[in-house]
């Protein structure tokens, strides 16, 4: 059996129809996807800026400004130069300095 003229162009019509839907589709989630990045890069932004702030607080609540009067408030002072002793740390086996257990 032989397709007749019509059934060429209802054929035609169908596939064009369907390959326009797939088109229609895929734009419509590029776009879904770009807000969705937007969305994402503005949050980002938000939370970077934030971040920022907090960085910035921390530095000033560890500043020798803020903490010399909150020591004083809890009646503390500041040690004489004879009071403060540097105790050195332990060198560890694994540190680049020691030789290797290994190689002795």
């Amino acid at each position: 059996m032989r397709f007749k003229g019509r059934h060429w162009i209802a054929f035609w019509l169908v596939a064009l129809l369907a390959a326009l839907w797939l088109v229609i589709a895929r734009q419509t989630a590029a776009l879904n996807a770009a807000r969705a990045l937007a969305e994402l890069r503005t949050e980002r932004a938000s939370l970077e800026g934030r971040r920022a702030e907090l960085d910035r607080r921390v530095r000033v609540a560890q500043s020798r400004a803020v903490l010399l009067p909150r020591a004083q408030r809890l009646g503390l002072r500041l040690p004489a130069d004879t009071e403060i002793i540097l105790i050195p740390s332990p060198t560890s086996p694994t540190s680049p300095t020691s030789p290797n257990p290994r190689q002795r």
